[in-house]
Protein backbone atom coordinates (compact mmCIF):
# COMPACT_ATOMS: atom_id res chain seq x y z
CA UNK A 1 0.00 0.00 0.00
CA UNK A 2 2.89 2.35 0.76
CA UNK A 3 4.09 2.16 -2.83
CA UNK A 4 0.56 2.87 -4.08
CA UNK A 5 0.45 5.91 -1.78
CA UNK A 6 3.50 7.56 -3.33
CA UNK A 7 2.29 6.84 -6.87
CA UNK A 8 -1.15 8.28 -6.10
CA UNK A 9 -0.08 11.37 -4.14
CA UNK A 10 2.58 12.58 -6.60
CA UNK A 11 0.17 13.83 -9.32
CA UNK A 12 -1.92 15.50 -6.58
CA UNK A 13 1.20 17.41 -5.51
CA UNK A 14 2.16 18.24 -9.11
CA UNK A 15 -1.38 19.43 -9.83
CA UNK A 16 -1.25 21.58 -6.65
CA UNK A 17 -4.32 19.81 -5.22
CA UNK A 18 -2.10 19.10 -2.21
CA UNK A 19 -1.36 22.63 -1.12
CA UNK A 20 -4.29 24.52 -2.66
CA UNK A 21 -7.05 22.24 -1.33
CA UNK A 22 -5.60 19.49 0.86
CA UNK A 23 -2.76 19.04 3.29
CA UNK A 24 -0.27 16.26 2.54
CA UNK A 25 -1.80 12.85 3.27
CA UNK A 26 -1.06 9.19 2.65
CA UNK A 27 -3.70 7.50 0.47
CA UNK A 28 -4.91 4.33 2.21
CA UNK A 29 -8.09 3.52 0.24
CA UNK A 30 -8.52 2.91 -3.48
CA UNK A 31 -11.30 5.01 -4.98
CA UNK A 32 -12.50 4.77 -8.59
CA UNK A 33 -14.47 7.62 -10.16
CA UNK A 34 -16.14 6.85 -13.49
CA UNK A 35 -18.23 8.99 -15.83
CA UNK A 36 -20.06 6.71 -18.28
CA UNK A 37 -17.47 3.95 -17.73
CA UNK A 38 -14.56 6.41 -18.34
CA UNK A 39 -12.28 6.36 -15.30
CA UNK A 40 -11.06 9.68 -13.91
CA UNK A 41 -7.25 9.85 -13.76
CA UNK A 42 -5.29 12.60 -12.08
CA UNK A 43 -4.75 15.58 -14.37
CA UNK A 44 -6.54 14.15 -17.40
CA UNK A 45 -8.93 16.45 -19.25
CA UNK A 46 -12.63 15.68 -19.55
CA UNK A 47 -15.20 17.69 -21.47
CA UNK A 48 -17.90 19.36 -19.35
CA UNK A 49 -20.53 17.71 -21.57
CA UNK A 50 -19.18 14.28 -20.56
CA UNK A 51 -19.43 15.00 -16.81
CA UNK A 52 -22.92 16.51 -16.71
CA UNK A 53 -24.45 13.63 -14.73
CA UNK A 54 -23.05 12.37 -11.44
CA UNK A 55 -20.26 9.80 -11.67
CA UNK A 56 -20.09 6.33 -10.17
CA UNK A 57 -17.69 6.50 -7.22
CA UNK A 58 -16.51 3.13 -5.91
CA UNK A 59 -14.67 2.60 -2.63
CA UNK A 60 -12.31 -0.37 -2.62
CA UNK A 61 -11.47 -0.70 1.04
CA UNK A 62 -12.82 -0.72 4.53
CA UNK A 63 -15.85 -2.92 5.19
CA UNK A 64 -19.59 -2.47 5.58
CA UNK A 65 -19.03 -1.23 9.16
CA UNK A 66 -16.77 1.62 8.02
CA UNK A 67 -18.21 4.81 6.54
CA UNK A 68 -16.84 7.45 4.20
CA UNK A 69 -17.62 11.01 3.14
CA UNK A 70 -17.07 12.15 -0.45
CA UNK A 71 -16.59 15.82 -1.35
CA UNK A 72 -16.23 17.21 -4.90
CA UNK A 73 -14.95 20.77 -5.34
CA UNK A 74 -13.51 23.19 -7.92
CA UNK A 75 -10.67 25.30 -6.44
CA UNK A 76 -10.35 27.45 -9.60
CA UNK A 77 -13.53 29.58 -9.51
CA UNK A 78 -14.13 31.80 -11.40
CA UNK A 79 -10.75 31.29 -13.09
CA UNK A 80 -7.40 29.71 -12.13
CA UNK A 81 -5.46 33.00 -12.32
CA UNK A 82 -7.72 34.67 -9.72
CA UNK A 83 -9.79 32.04 -7.89
CA UNK A 84 -11.40 34.51 -5.48
CA UNK A 85 -14.56 32.36 -5.08
CA UNK A 86 -12.65 29.16 -4.27
CA UNK A 87 -13.58 26.49 -3.44
CA UNK A 88 -16.81 25.88 -5.34
CA UNK A 89 -18.70 22.92 -3.89
CA UNK A 90 -20.10 20.43 -6.40
CA UNK A 91 -21.18 17.45 -4.30
CA UNK A 92 -21.18 15.89 -0.81
CA UNK A 93 -22.16 12.30 -0.03
CA UNK A 94 -21.83 10.95 3.53
CA UNK A 95 -22.16 7.58 5.28
CA UNK A 96 -20.95 5.58 2.26
CA UNK A 97 -20.24 2.04 3.53
CA UNK A 98 -16.80 0.63 2.70
CA UNK A 99 -16.59 -1.72 -0.32
CA UNK A 100 -19.66 -0.06 -1.92
CA UNK A 101 -20.25 3.05 -4.02
CA UNK A 102 -21.66 6.55 -3.47
CA UNK A 103 -25.23 5.45 -4.27
CA UNK A 104 -25.25 3.63 -0.90
CA UNK A 105 -24.47 6.87 0.97
CA UNK A 106 -26.57 9.90 1.83
CA UNK A 107 -26.35 12.79 -0.63
CA UNK A 108 -26.35 15.92 1.54
CA UNK A 109 -25.40 18.36 -1.25
CA UNK A 110 -26.72 17.42 -4.68
CA UNK A 111 -24.38 16.96 -7.65
CA UNK A 112 -23.77 20.10 -9.69
CA UNK A 113 -22.15 19.50 -13.06
CA UNK A 114 -18.91 21.33 -13.85
CA UNK A 115 -19.30 24.49 -15.92
CA UNK A 116 -15.88 26.15 -16.12
CA UNK A 117 -16.01 29.58 -17.75
CA UNK A 118 -12.44 30.91 -17.70
CA UNK A 119 -9.31 28.79 -18.14
CA UNK A 120 -8.62 25.20 -17.13
CA UNK A 121 -10.25 24.16 -13.86
CA UNK A 122 -9.39 21.27 -11.55
CA UNK A 123 -12.31 19.21 -10.26
CA UNK A 124 -11.29 17.33 -7.13
CA UNK A 125 -12.91 14.30 -5.49
CA UNK A 126 -11.82 13.86 -1.86
CA UNK A 127 -12.66 10.83 0.26
CA UNK A 128 -12.58 10.92 4.07
CA UNK A 129 -13.03 7.98 6.45
CA UNK A 130 -15.58 8.78 9.12
CA UNK A 131 -14.93 7.71 12.71
CA UNK A 132 -18.50 6.36 12.80
CA UNK A 133 -21.80 6.63 10.94
CA UNK A 134 -23.19 10.08 11.66
CA UNK A 135 -25.53 12.79 10.50
CA UNK A 136 -23.76 15.55 8.62
CA UNK A 137 -25.88 18.60 7.80
CA UNK A 138 -23.42 21.16 6.52
CA UNK A 139 -24.62 24.75 6.79
CA UNK A 140 -23.82 25.89 3.27
CA UNK A 141 -25.33 29.27 2.40
CA UNK A 142 -23.53 29.24 -0.96
CA UNK A 143 -21.56 26.70 -2.97
CA UNK A 144 -18.82 29.32 -3.36
CA UNK A 145 -16.16 29.82 -0.66
CA UNK A 146 -16.46 26.22 0.58
CA UNK A 147 -13.36 25.08 2.47
CA UNK A 148 -12.57 21.35 2.39
CA UNK A 149 -10.05 21.62 5.23
CA UNK A 150 -12.54 23.44 7.52
CA UNK A 151 -15.29 20.96 6.61
CA UNK A 152 -13.00 18.05 7.58
CA UNK A 153 -12.17 19.73 10.92
CA UNK A 154 -15.81 20.62 11.68
CA UNK A 155 -16.94 17.01 11.18
CA UNK A 156 -13.82 15.39 12.70
CA UNK A 157 -12.90 13.61 9.46
CA UNK A 158 -9.12 13.89 9.74
CA UNK A 159 -6.93 13.78 6.65
CA UNK A 160 -8.27 12.34 3.37
CA UNK A 161 -7.83 8.65 2.61
CA UNK A 162 -8.11 9.11 -1.18
CA UNK A 163 -8.35 11.88 -3.78
CA UNK A 164 -8.41 12.20 -7.56
CA UNK A 165 -8.88 15.17 -9.89
CA UNK A 166 -9.56 15.92 -13.52
CA UNK A 167 -9.21 19.08 -15.58
CA UNK A 168 -11.92 20.69 -17.67
CA UNK A 169 -12.35 23.91 -19.57
CA UNK A 170 -15.20 25.63 -21.31
CA UNK A 171 -16.31 23.83 -24.43
CA UNK A 172 -16.67 25.75 -27.62
CA UNK A 173 -18.77 24.40 -30.47
CA UNK A 174 -15.54 23.54 -32.33
CA UNK A 175 -14.11 21.57 -29.37
CA UNK A 176 -17.22 19.41 -29.07
CA UNK A 177 -16.77 17.90 -32.52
Amino acid sequence: MENMGARVIEPLIMGRVVGDVLDFFTPTIKMNVNYNKKQVSNGHELFPSSVSSKPRVEIHGGDLRSFFTLVMIDPDVPGPSDPFLKEHLHWIVTNIPGTTDATFGKEVVSYESPRPSIGIHRFVFVLFKQKQRRVIFPNIPSRDHFNTRKFAIEYDLGLPVAAVFFNAQRETAARRR
